[in-house]
């Protein structure tokens, strides 16, 4: 009582995309005020009605998000029997006595018993939760799985890693791949394929940049039909935007990431003490997912302190791949700015880093939106200079895009920051425009 569950679980479940259900306004709806229901029928009587409806809630066949009465946990039982996620919302009781004293509510009228409910509730808490959260983010955070921790608490039965990080932080890695976008290639994949030496309860953990996680959790997905992998991605690229969301794969000599698999990991172990020994042209490659990130949510994220960008950034990802996972809708939105950028990445041979290319791609996707404020803030922001590749390769990478339907591009545009268009298919004479503009 009085840890924000009815706050917070809207927020939540605007940002998933699902219906929210508030057990207590559910009852009052159907049965009348709870302080009537407990002054005539007793707290008993409650329970049951609340258990019958968070029984009814969790059946349905619509995945939702709900928020459950304080005092659900003493049933338990339901909860631990129900096929749901349980995340406990932390608060301490000083806060939650402040926030209820002076309401209506049956059990806030004597702050002694408020006081003694809670320390015998705690432990109730404790064993049915499958998580714990302060607030929106830390919600999104549980059901993606993504926990902010040492990366040296990671257990697994294999590791894969980036050579130099696991030169620079000692990791034990029995399996290293070469760092960039060289990891991603059929013949690494298949140099790992051969050498591991797992069974189908294995784990698989790849500590990296975007491609190793990529690469690792491609092979994880293909290896066995699929084994668990744990992405511990060391880049504010990975951390932001790669290793979220379970999206893996690696490239071809014709595009970008052209096979793959969606493969959720068991979880994302997010250390940012892993960034202490960036390079400079990482943190560039990071920054342009950063703004990317801040346009799509329409907040000045790439002005935050790095840990918050971090965390604001991953939550914001985690929700749109909570709520498709298997980029059937909303999840295109993340690819904002890429279609250009993949292009030139694979014109390039893949010698142009992720970051630069992504710079040029935004600035692409807000001039063909209408938006030259948001192209020259971008343009500000991360400093694209147009490349030296191959035009015609470039637009044949663009056109082989995973995106495109029947040969026609499907670009990422923005209505305004905060307002993502998606599958929007533009004349090929101002797509042409668009990324030749970005050659020299």
């Amino acid at each position: 009582m009085g840890a924000g569950k009815s706050t917070i679980g809207a927020e939540v479940a605007q940002r998933l995309g699902r219906p929210f259900l508030d057990v207590d306004r559910e009852i009052e709806s159907t049965h009348g005020s709870i302080w009537e229901l407990f002054a005539e029928q007793g707290e008993s009587a409650f329970r049951e009605i609340e258990a019958r409806f968070l029984r009814e809630a969790c059946d349905r066949r619509e995945p939702a998000v709900v928020a459950v009465g304080a005092g659900a946990v003493e049933t338990r039982e339901l909860l631990t029997e129900l096929d749901a996620l349980v995340v406990l919302l932390e608060v301490d009781v000083d806060t939650a006595w402040e926030r209820v004293h002076g309401s209506r509510r049956p059990l806030a009228q004597d702050e002694a018993e408020f006081r003694r409910r809670y320390e015998s509730r705690r432990p109730l808490y404790e064993q049915v939760a499958n998580a714990r959260a302060e607030g929106a983010d830390g919600v999104v955070f549980a059901a993606a799985g993504i926990r902010f921790a040492s990366h040296r608490e990671v257990r697994s039965d294999a590791v894969v890693a980036d050579e130099r990080v696991a030169e620079l932080h000692r990791i034990e890695a029995k399996h290293t791949v070469p760092p960039g976008e060289a990891a991603k290639s059929v013949a690494q994949a298949e140099r790992l394929w051969r050498a591991l030496l797992l069974d189908r309860r294995s784990t698989l953990v790849a500590v990296g940049g975007g491609s190793t996680t990529d690469l690792a959790g491609f092979v994880a997905a293909t290896y066995m039909r699929g084994v668990a992998w744990i992405p511990v991605p060391s880049t504010l690229v990975g951390q932001v935007d790669a290793a979220i969301g379970g999206k893996t794969g690696i490239d071809l000599p014709e595009a970008k990431n052209l096979v793959g698999a969606f493969h959720w990991p068991a979880e994302t172990v997010i250390d940012t003490t892993l960034l202490e020994t960036l390079p400079e042209e990482e943190w560039a490659n990071g920054a342009a997912e950063v703004v990317k990130t801040g346009l799509l949510a329409g907040e000045s994220l790439w002005e935050l302190p790095a840990p918050e960008q971090v965390r604001r950034c991953a939550a914001f990802k985690a929700a749109v791949c909570l709520r498709d996972p298997f980029e059937r809708g909303a999840r295109a939105q993340l690819n904002l700015g890429h279609t250009f950028a993949h292009a030139l990445e694979a014109a390039s041979g893949y010698t142009l880093s992720h970051g630069k290319a992504v710079g040029l791609g935004l600035t692409a996707a807000c001039r063909v939106s209408g938006l030259e404020e948001e192209a020259r803030l971008v343009e500000e922001l991360l400093r694209p200079e147009p490349v030296r590749v191959d035009r015609a390769a470039a637009w044949a990478a663009l056109a082989r895009d995973k995106k495109s339907v029947a040969g026609r591009p499907q670009l990422v545009l923005l209505e305004a920051p905060g307002k993502p268009r998606i599958g929007v298919e533009v004349d090929e004479e101002v797509l042409r425009a668009a990324l030749d503009a970005l050659i020299v």
